[in-house]
């Protein structure tokens, strides 16, 4: 049975996170620096970063640098005018990715609206470099929804990756105060069209979704939403725990416990999920790689 919810004050004992492997974060930050990368893991100050970089060696990389065209307020990431693309970071990347003898990689973005293709071409590219340097390498991408654009999205999915991400981030009836420069039904079009395609041309492609809980949403909410993916085919899901990066950012509602993250478990593997990730200190690219065959 699922408790009461806790409401924001301190932090509780599910959410304290142990920092292993020092030296293992030293080394990976070097080398993000030397090959002028950008890793989301930073940017969105993720929880997990100690555990990802010091223990599983695994970093998410961010493309087209650190300033986005959006202004969600949840989201640490710098907001802005992007300067412009950096031809030769599809091939860093892809370097990184081989030094790192990674088996499996998440590639995603900042938003690009001031592109014309919303920057689709560079993550195809960036794809392809990968499976160029690192054959047997599994690749993530968590795509921004490019407008709406049908032609950018196939232009990613062409390149073929692993895995087609594209958060929904909260649920219908946040969008306004959440994602203002976003659009419900468009992140579940860009999902469905992928499924679409993935159906008649790569059967082995995932297609992948999440969310954060902790900002208004009822648990009746997440349910739906979570049906919502169903009918879009949408084969993996996550879900975490909402934590602010700043007092400037949206305020937390509350704490979800773990019980209620175990109950969408459950009930997403009863709806037809192939795999969803709920817990607490979960993020979208938290284990990516797990069940992965190269």
């Amino acid at each position: 049975m699922v408790r009461p919810p806790v409401l924001p004050g301190a932090r509780p004992d599910w959410l304290k996170i142990r920092l292993p492997a020092p030296e293992g974060v030293a080394e990976l930050e070097s080398l993000m620096r030397e090959q002028k990368l950008v890793t989301v893991c930073e940017e969105a100050r993720c929880p997990n970063l100690p555990e990802c970089w010091g223990v599983h060696r695994t970093a998410t990389f961010m493309l087209m640098g650190a300033i986005c065209t959006r202004h969600c307020g949840f989201c640490n990431v710098g907001k802005g005018r992007p300067g412009e693309l950096d031809a030769e970071e599809p091939q860093r990347v892809a370097e990184a990715v081989a030094r790192l003898a990674l088996k499996f990689a998440v590639v995603t973005s900042v938003n690009r609206d001031d592109l014309h293709d919303g920057g689709s071409v560079h993550f195809a590219e960036t794809i392809r470099w990968i499976r160029s340097l690192s054959p047997r390498c599994g690749v993530e991408v968590l795509i921004p929804d490019f407008g709406g654009s049908a032609t950018a999205l196939l232009t990613v999915l062409e390149a073929l990756p692993d895995v087609l991400n594209h958060n929904v981030e909260t649920v219908p009836h946040l969008y306004r105060r959440v994602r203002p420069d976003a659009d419900y039904a468009q992140s579940q079009e860009v999902l469905q069209r992928a499924a679409d395609w993935r159906d008649e041309n790569a059967p082995a492609m995932r297609v992948k979704s999440g969310i954060m809980v902790g900002l208004g949403e009822t648990p009746e909410q997440v349910l739906e939403l979570m049906a919502d993916w169903r009918d879009s085919r949408v084969d993996i899901a996550t879900l975490g725990q909402y934590l602010p990066p700043s007092e400037l950012h949206l305020p937390l509602e509350r704490y979800v416990e773990p019980a209620e993250f175990e109950m969408y478990r459950i009930k997403g593997l009863e709806m037809g999920f192939q795999r969803v990730e709920s817990a607490p200190l979960v993020r979208s690219s938290y284990h990516a790689g797990e069940g992965f065959e190269a």
